[in-house]
């Protein structure tokens, strides 16, 4: 119910917003500003408290644990052998197991040793592609693409002006379908905006004063762009490349990586 009314607060305010933004369509531009991004694939390094917590967790799973099958026939395993020690006890050698559990233990340990983990390294991380979403497997990437401002080109987040008829939902999605391709699959978490930011174009630009952009979050699912260039980057990159102000904007509703 808490959860409910949360999510209605937030549409009622980007309704709000929204319809101070039609109110002044003559002099703002309203644009959809969509964040894809792609979670991490490899797990990424545990903090110290995720560590802590980890081995608080095995300690009190060894402590609550029953004895595992393997421990049971390790302990049959010895009796049995005292029992062929004894010369006067009466020994049912069918019962007898000629491959012990520490046989077993021995050549599970020989196999673990020969076993590498493969490289988390991709041959993109090796190139410093950063068009593909085959890097930095252990972070988040956000793709970014070219937008013409006037004269000036800046690197932000897909977008696209917003049509009259449709929801700044439907915006979102028209974007990535033209700007990205029908081959990028995204899934969308919301019908509501994440994020608002407003700027003003350059004096070269006439008719407008400037936009307002209502920031759309999705998960990247599988594809690659097929109608535009963009670059998928990781947090340190988009401080670098990203204008100040509206990085600050993004930042809000992006996940900080402690790593």
């Amino acid at each position: 119910m808490l959860c409910r009314t949360i999510i209605q607060s937030e549409i009622t305010l980007c309704h709000r917003i929204f319809a101070r933004g039609l109110g002044t369509r003559s002099s703002w531009d309203i644009v959809t500003g969509v964040c894809v991004e792609r979670l991490p694939v490899v797990t990424p390094p545990l903090n110290d408290i995720q560590k802590k917590y980890k081995d608080l967790l095995y300690t009190l799973e060894i402590e609550k644990s029953m004895k595992s099958a393997h421990e049971i026939r390790h302990e049959n395993d010895k009796v049995q052998a005292e029992l062929l020690k004894n010369e006067s006890a009466e020994v049912d050698m069918d019962a007898v197991s000629k491959i012990t559990a520490q046989d077993m233990e021995d050549a599970a340990n020989e196999e673990l040793a020969q076993f590498q983990f493969a490289s988390i390294e991709t041959d993109a991380d090796k190139k410093g592609d950063q068009s593909t979403t085959e890097r930095c497997l252990q972070r988040h990437l956000v793709l970014v693409t070219p937008i013409k401002l006037g004269s000036d080109v800046k690197t932000l987040l897909p977008q696209g002006l917003w049509k009259e008829g449709e929801t700044l939902r439907q915006t979102a999605e028209r974007v990535v379908q033209e700007q990205c391709g029908p081959e990028l699959k995204v899934q969308f978490i919301s019908n509501a905006p994440c994020g608002f930011y407003k700027y003003k174009y350059p004096s070269e630009i006439n008719g407008k004063v400037g936009a307002k952009v209502f920031f759309y979050y999705a998960n990247y699912k599988s594809g690659k762009l097929t109608k535009t260039k963009g670059n998928w980057l990781n947090r340190s990159e988009l401080e670098k490349l990203l204008p100040e102000k509206y990085r600050k904007s993004v930042n809000e509703f992006l996940i900080e990586e402690t790593y």
